[in-house]
């Protein structure tokens, strides 16, 4: 397109904002009618700096890009694989879950669980005779009874 044709479209977007700015204004007062005072400029704006011409040239790409996308195999073969790497990620999740929960159940793993107490001695207290070892006894026998090693 030459100069002319981008001054017109620019004229042409500019009238329209105009015309939006006039009834943002009457309807629904000043602080909508400056913003879209706001976006009425930009056209003019970017006609001036030259990147109405790069705006209108990436919305071309765009648009290329998604017809590309929708027509070709090679594309679709590539949002196909990566539909399948997003179900493998998934699967092997649940798969790793079901085999640290059955790790937990049987007992291995024990040692590598964050926060696992080492095995108590049993029996009474040691040299000292304290307290704290016989309500710890108790709580293991506990433990113990429910299954909770």
């Amino acid at each position: 397109m030459d100069g002319t044709t981008w001054a017109a479209l620019t004229v042409a977007l500019t009238v329209a904002g105009g015309i939006w700015t006039w009834i943002a204004f009457g309807r629904r007062g000043a602080a909508n009618g400056l913003r879209a005072l706001g976006f009425t400029l930009l056209p003019a704006a970017a006609w001036l700096t030259g990147t109405l011409e790069m705006v209108v040239d990436i919305a071309g790409s765009v648009t290329g890009w998604a017809t590309g996308l929708v027509f070709d195999v090679r594309t679709w073969s590539g949002v196909g694989l990566a539909g399948l790497a997003v179900l493998l990620f998934l699967v092997s999740g649940f798969l790793r879950d079901r085999q640290l929960g059955r790790a937990q159940r049987t007992g291995r793993g024990r040692a590598a669980e964050p926060g696992a107490l080492p095995p108590a001695s049993s029996g009474r207290a040691g040299a000292k005779g304290s307290p704290v070892d016989d309500e710890l006894a108790d709580i293991e026998a506990l433990l113990r009874k429910r299954g909770i090693e």
